[in-house]
């Protein structure tokens, strides 16, 4: 995760967004929120060194309405871990699968979407994991997240550690935790 970014939240302490430095700086700056945490290193200003904010909270609370988890491709990336679910190899030259291909009435739904690395999606084509006699890691389904911040971000900020406090937690998304604590 990034030094530079910065976890905003709602008067409520819900998360509401992650932004940059500069953003956060100017946002407590002109009074509109109060750092909660500061991180380790300090800012030098013109002035000399001051505290970087790590967390805010806003002064009043932004209203808005509840966002709607969206299926995307990061989103089912996120979801998976980044992890192809046929053979386990990670990385970010994932793809997207139909479990069972449109052609046999897959539907474009998080029950039917997998990362999958690009061999994998060559090995099983247009069949039916079955008939490609491959087997899926873990079955999949969509999130119970509630989509304070989006579900790449939120695994994102999860991994700064100073923020986990302020993420609501979904036992869903702690295999990951896990592996990597074992790894």
């Amino acid at each position: 995760m990034s030094s530079h970014e910065v976890l905003v939240l709602n008067n409520n302490y819900e998360p509401l967004n992650v932004c940059n430095l500069r953003r956060a700086v100017a946002l407590v700056l002109v009074g509109k929120a109060e750092m909660i945490l500061d991180r380790e290193t300090p800012l030098l200003t013109g002035s000399g060194f001051r505290a970087a904010p790590s967390v805010l909270k806003m002064r009043y609370l932004v209203r808005r309405p509840m966002p709607e988890l969206r299926l995307s491709r990061h989103s089912v990336l996120a979801r998976d871990g980044y992890t192809c679910q046929y053979c386990g190899a990670k990385g970010r030259e994932l793809t997207i699968d139909h479990v069972v291909p449109k052609w046999a009435g897959g539907p474009h739904a998080w029950e039917n979407l997998v990362a999958c690395c690009r061999r994998c999606n060559l090995k099983k084509g247009d069949k039916t994991p079955q008939q490609a006699h491959m087997q899926i890691v873990r079955k999949p389904k969509r999130p119970n997240f509630v989509p304070y911040l989006s579900l790449p971000l939120y695994l994102k900020a999860q991994s700064h550690a100073n923020w986990r406090i302020f993420l609501p937690f979904y036992e869903e998304f702690a295999f990951e935790e896990l592996q990597e604590r074992s790894a």
